[in-house]
């Protein structure tokens, strides 16, 4: 009798089984019982050289972040690598550059660092299920998920609906009397993007309130302050009777709304701007902009507790969306047909 065959019998997994031997890491009382009857059933004695290796496994979480500056993020990070440190266990964050393949990425941080659960944060949506399955640890999709034909029971997400949102934030401009409504965001024409989920949103609210979409009105930018002024300013230049500017993120809304001031412009007299994510520098920028805030400490919290589901196979996978809400500030305003 091995530990494989207690695991069999059991009903778990071999790690499962090594935690309730070593009474290390998270295991529910009810699995706990059940693999210590069969232990006891079948006089099971632990080989001391392997219980010695088990011991020496990592309890290592990674938490894998594209787009490490944006200030929607940060206080994410902070709960998340407070909750994982709460439960114990030692904490990495592995900065993903622009380009690279963050699956991939975790693979191969998962061997070196000898890894037992990953949370990605920020990146792609076209990621495979050839791809996921190469992962053999927990992990879990935060502010991302899957768009390609992926079967759901072999991942976690926790995320907003972008596409709705952004939806949101667009029929709120249209319902103020804006029909000329500027788009920012990175990559808004990159398939499987934040920015392009966010811009299917816009370009939706339009055309079901009947509303020309004008690819003029488009800009793509990176999410910071400096490319959103930058953005928002060939938007003005363009003279397209531009009312309103939905920016996909709050650094890019920031940026936008110092160029309409720039411009000698008024916010929201001369011009409505919204934002995305609920950053706390928006709220405190003057004026102070109208955004779809993000329930992002709620997420984090989210993330972690699936992660340890998972880790402690108390459950299978979970996909969890929550709703973003609608701050109004002052940033927007009514306006008539001009």
């Amino acid at each position: 009798m091995n530990i494989k065959d207690i695991a069999r019998i059991s009903g778990v997994g071999i790690s499962t089984v090594s935690r309730v031997i070593n009474n290390k890491g998270l295991v529910s009382k009810e699995t706990r019982e059940r693999v210590l009857n069969v232990v006891k059933e079948y006089n099971y004695i632990p080989n001391s050289n392997a219980q010695n290796l088990k011991t020496t496994q990592s309890k290592n979480i990674a938490l894998m972040v594209k787009g490490i500056t944006n200030p929607f993020f940060a206080n994410m990070i902070r709960e998340i690598e407070r909750q994982v440190n709460l439960r114990g266990y030692p904490f990495l964050i592995q900065q993903v550059e622009d380009g690279t393949d963050e699956i991939n990425a975790a693979i191969q941080l998962a061997k070196e660092k000898n890894l037992c659960g990953i949370i990605f944060m920020g990146g792609t949506y076209n990621h495979s299920e050839e791809k996921f399955k190469q992962l053999t640890i927990p992990f879990v999709l935060t502010t991302i998920t899957s768009t390609q034909q992926v079967d759901p029971a072999i991942f976690s997400s926790v995320i907003i609906n972008e596409l709705r949102e952004a939806y949101k934030a667009t029929n709120y401009l249209i319902s103020l009397g804006h029909r000329n409504i500027g788009f920012l965001a990175k990559s808004p024409l990159l398939d499987e993007t934040t920015g392009n989920r966010r811009y299917l949103g816009y370009k939706k609210a339009l055309e079901e309130q009947g509303l020309p979409y004008d690819a003029g009105l488009v800009e793509d930018c990176e999410y910071s302050p400096s490319s959103g002024f930058n953005a928002a300013r060939k938007l003005l230049n363009k003279n397209k009777g531009l009312t309103a500017i939905f920016a996909a993120s709050d650094t890019i809304a920031i940026g936008a709304a110092k160029a309409v001031l720039t411009a000698g412009l008024s916010i929201p007299d001369d011009i409505s701007i919204i934002g995305f994510d609920g950053i706390e520098m928006a709220e405190y920028y003057h004026p102070s902009l109208d955004t779809i805030s993000q329930p992002g400490t709620e997420m984090a919290l989210s993330s972690v507790g699936v992660l340890f589901d998972l880790i402690s196979e108390q459950s299978g996978n979970q996909h969890i969306v929550y709703d973003a809400v609608l701050l109004k500030r002052g940033s927007c305003k009514m306006i008539t047909a001009r």
